[in-house]
């Protein structure tokens, strides 16, 4: 077959992703999948984005990926979630149109030029002088190319349970690639076990939704794409509804927990901590009378319904029984059970900052092989381990972003310096800077990197720079306004500080600012964001600043850890097989302490083992 600069293997969230970047790039991109017809699939819930998830998706659009715009185009209901927390919190959600969603990465991965998509199998990642030089195809078919990316998702040895009954798949109806992840094991890699799961599927027509509490969308919806000028969603959206197991269902779950594969010892790999089984979660949770389940549509015509909440991998009678004891389902009919699938993954530690692996150059791996969860997380660990293949083909520094910079920053220096012992999913809660990383700022964080590499449009960058440059003038006529109260004179700036007063209330009643009134909504709430949490702000800069002290004090390549005595020995061992690339990441290592953070410290401050560059080191 022709010969490629970029091959990615797989056709899911990471893949596309990947291979769309790689592709508008510059480089001759291949995508190798099953079926070219099934790009994109939303192998479980059909909705993207949610806590700190929509962050990820906000942030993969400032850079100029698909999977924001898809969403937007496919979306049956937005909402934000967090309202009720400041903005830190404010993560955009769309339950969306699974086959649509489907449909149209498809038709747009067929129309980039440069990217060629071949059906077939991976069998064999093939190696010369230690850097991947192709992919060998189960028809033994040899594709050659400069760099790899594996984005296989949980088709590696994938194998499904539900109750007693197991077989080999990489979705419910869907064949597993089996023996890739063998061969790169035998090459050196080290691999583990883990496990997914997801709920079953009801029709649509057999709920009752009268029983149900009904979630509307937003009236005014936010997009996760600049791209995205208006929708005509908006007055028509669908609802989702919410339900709640009881005492009956719980019974009947425990009365067949020894028929549940998660208990009986068949499933050896380990599951997400943060999104469990419903067995789990009677299990960990005995003390609970209920558990919240969402009833969610699976597109605009769709016969199906995605119970959110109750996934499991039980026999499908205990299914069955179980769902008709839930107000609302007591009629309903399973179209398909639930089910839990085990699959090979590559510890992260295994891949440097880049997503190159360590132990084959130019073999890059991204997405649920490297221990995540979620479409997400997928879509941006695909999309950076593109930009860097690329940079380093075209002999440019690699693109890392830091913890300070994007969530995207944090999953990969998590992934890296934590490790994944379970299906990775990113929360609010990991971002130490998340004040500084709201989902209504990544275009500001990221977009000039976009611009950089070729991935966002002339015209979507000035659309960004415009939406500053209107709220730093609204600052301005804030700052100059005064307004006299009984108790002194102050700017209408200094008066929005306050809790109970609200920009568009100040539009309204300040004649001056009275031409604001049809503004831009990102642009008033990016202004009063600004002046509201300016405080908080300035103090998390503060600590960024300090972060960053830490990050440049470089580890150099080939530091021997062995020669500083007074580490301990559990952190001695961590940085070994870790290899930070600074004393930030080396700090935020599990086993690593305080004291030994500032033993290393003592001796990076020698000098007397020169340091690498910056991006020489972090693309170790």
């Amino acid at each position: 077959m022709s010969d490629f600069d970029i091959i990615v293997i797989g056709g899911g969230h990471a893949g596309c992703e990947a291979a769309s970047a790689a592709a508008r790039m510059g480089c001759k991109t291949a995508l190798v999948t099953f079926d070219k017809t099934e790009l994109g699939r939303m192998s479980c819930n059909p909705a993207m984005g949610g806590i700190a998830k929509g962050q990820l998706v906000k942030e993969i659009d400032a850079l100029g990926g698909e999977m924001g715009y898809i969403s937007d185009s496919a979306a049956v209901q937005f909402r934000i979630l967090g309202r009720s927390k400041g903005p830190a919190a404010w993560s955009p959600r769309a339950q969306v149109d699974r086959n649509l969603y489907e449909n149209l990465m498809s038709q747009r991965m067929s129309q980039i030029e440069g990217l060629e998509i071949i059906e077939g199998e991976a069998a064999e990642i093939l190696v010369k002088s230690g850097s991947t030089c192709g992919v060998k195809l189960k028809d033994g078919a040899v594709i050659t190319g400069k760099a790899v990316i594996l984005s296989a998702g949980t088709f590696l040895q994938g194998y499904i349970h539900t109750g007693k009954i197991g077989r080999a798949s990489g979705r419910w109806d869907e064949k597993a690639s089996i023996g890739l992840s063998r061969q790169l094991e035998y090459l050196g890699f080290e691999i583990i076990r883990l496990k997914t799961g997801t709920p079953p599927r009801l029709l649509a027509e057999s709920i009752n939704y009268s029983k149900m509490e009904p979630q509307a969308g937003d009236e005014d919806p936010y997009y996760f794409s600049r791209r995205t000028k208006n929708s005509d969603i908006t007055g028509r959206q669908l609802l989702c509804h919410k339900t709640y197991t009881n005492n009956r269902t719980h019974q009947i779950l425990h009365q067949n927990l020894d028929r549940a594969p998660l208990y009986d010892g068949t499933i050896k790999g380990i599951g997400p901590r943060y999104c469990p089984s419903i067995e789990t979660k009677i299990v960990k949770f005995p003390e609970r009378e209920k558990h919240l389940l969402f009833v969610e549509p699976e597109g605009w015509d769709h016969p199906w319904i995605y119970l959110n909440g109750f996934s499991t991998s039980m026999p499908v009678e205990v299914q069955e029984e179980a769902l008709n004891t839930i107000e609302g389902l007591e009629e309903a009919v399973m179209l398909r059970p639930g089910y839990a699938i085990e699959y090979d993954a590559f510890p992260p530690n295994q891949v440097k900052y880049t997503l190159e692996t360590r132990l084959i150059e130019n073999l890059y791996f991204a997405g649920q092989i490297i221990g995540t969860s979620g479409y997400e997380e997928a879509g941006g660990l695909g999309l950076m381990a593109a930009i860097n293949a690329v940079l380093k083909l075209k002999g440019e520094p690699p693109f890392i972003l830091d913890r300070s910079q994007a969530y995207i920053g944090v999953m990969i220096d998590d992934l890296i310096t934590k490790g994944a012992p379970e299906p990775y999913r990113m929360f609010t809660s990991r971002a130490e800077y998340r004040l500084t990383l709201r989902s209504d700022n990544a275009d500001k964080r990221l977009g000039e990197f976009g611009r950089k590499f070729g991935l966002l449009n002339d015209d979507i960058y000035k659309e960004i720079k415009n939406k500053y440059l209107k709220i730093d003038d609204v600052l301005n006529r804030l700052k100059s306004i005064k307004i006299s109260l009984e108790e002194g004179t102050y700017s209408a700036l200094e008066l929005l500080r306050r809790p109970e007063i609200e920009l568009r209330e100040q539009i309204k009643t300040i004649p001056a600012l009275n031409d604001l009134m049809n503004e831009d909504r990102e642009v008033l709430e990016g202004a009063e964001i600004a002046v509201k949490y300016e405080g908080y702000i300035n103090r998390q800069t503060a600590d960024v600043e300090r972060f960053r002290r830490m990050e440049r004090k470089r580890i150099p390549a080939g530091f021997d850890f062995d020669s500083v005595p007074a580490l301990s020995r559990e952190g001695r061992e961590n940085l070994k097989r870790v290899n930070p690339p600074s004393l930030g990441a080396a700090s935020r290592l599990y086993g690593v302490t305080p004291a030994d953070t500032a033993v290393l410290a003592v001796y990076l401050k020698r000098g007397d083992v020169p340091c690498g560059t910056f991006h020489d080191r972090l693309s170790i």
